[in-house]
């Protein structure tokens, strides 16, 4: 079966709208888990506390992986290592799709 040029942008674009759809839905879904984590984090992904790291705009395939490992004690931390026990696969990926899709301004020092 050939697809004319015109049908096979309606492809594209359709599978586009639904990768945005489930991008969009994952983003929704981690920030209403994200109230877990505001105490360090905020919402808005600024670390509160001198010792977090700023979540916002960080790439979601390495919050992904920072989560899993704390998860599985591959990496260590006191808080992080009991406060990732219980979230699950999807948990993470929202997580991790929502702080990815903050947007943070940076402004070079003025001299």
């Amino acid at each position: 079966m050939k697809l004319s040029t015109s049908a096979a942008a309606a492809l594209v674009a359709a599978a586009a709208l639904g990768a945005s759809s489930a991008a969009a839905q994952g983003v929704a879904a981690g920030r209403r888990k994200a109230i877990a984590c505001q105490t360090c984090y905020g919402l808005d992904g600024l670390a509160k506390l001198p010792d977090a790291p700023h979540l916002a705009a960080q790439s979601a395939p390495y919050l992904e992986r920072a989560l899993r490992a704390y998860r599985s004690g591959e990496r260590r931390n006191e808080v992080m290592s009991v406060a990732v026990r219980a979230l699950s696969d999807e948990d993470i990926r929202d997580l991790a799709a929502y702080y990815s899709a903050i947007r943070i301004e940076v402004k070079a020092v003025p001299q």
